[in-house]
């Protein structure tokens, strides 16, 4: 019963922190307007750095993101392990709420971001060797073909295929990977329709603003 309530409030805290989306509280707060209503319509970290620029709170907008879902994933992998030695399964379990929280917020009436970088701050509570990995292949992909929706679908399905190699502490965290990578390539579809096109933008560092806003 206790492990009940304990994963339930879990779900709860890690659903609706998933859920505050920074690039629209900053697109609000410092340019009075909103992130959704420009760019790829995405409120996302890649779309809010094409749309306003190389900033600081652009990259506060990254930080925060991977904060909000750091926060709940790290306390509910301690609590489990203190209670039950799960720490794995807390850690999972947490993140994949906070993604679907990332995705679906119940404050922005359901229409979210695409979690990846929820997920990538889940999984370094999850095995941090299969992160480090998961890390170098994201940026091999990344600045080779340049396109922040191949490389973070590829880290994303890269995770679960690999995470039983590195160890995994049961079935249930090992579904649970996979339906997060499942989400994250999911939310991407879109992407992949302009890709197909060729009409996908290339990721770049420089500051350089989205014309088109």
């Amino acid at each position: 019963m206790m492990k009940i309530i304990i994963l339930s409030v879990a779900a709860a805290v890690s659903y609706l922190l998933g859920g505050v989306n920074g690039a629209i509280l900053a697109s609000k707060l410092f340019h009075h307007e909103d992130i959704r209503d420009f760019g790829s319509k995405n409120p996302g970290f890649t779309n809010y750095k094409r749309v306003y620029g190389n900033g600081f709170v652009t990259w506060m907008v990254l930080i925060f993101d991977i904060v909000k879902t750091a926060v709940p994933v790290c306390l509910t992998a301690v609590i489990m392990w203190m209670c039950y030695d799960e720490w794995q399964f807390g850690a999972q379990f947490a993140g994949l709420c906070a993604m679907l929280g990332h995705c679906f917020p119940v404050w922005y009436r359901f229409k979210g971001g695409k979690a990846f970088m929820a997920g990538f701050a889940t999984i370094w509570f999850v095995d941090w060797r299969m992160t480090l990995a998961a890390t170098a292949l994201f940026m091999l992909v990344l600045f080779t073909l340049k396109y922040m929706s191949v490389a973070s679908c590829t880290a994303a399905l890269f995770c679960p295929v690999v995470l039983p190699f590195f160890g995994v502490a049961s079935i249930w965290v090992e579904l649970m990977a996979i339906a997060g990578a499942a989400l994250v390539i999911l939310r991407h579809y879109p992407n992949f329709i302009k890709l197909m096109h060729g009409e996908e933008n290339k990721f770049s560092l420089s500051g350089k603003k989205n014309e088109a806003k």
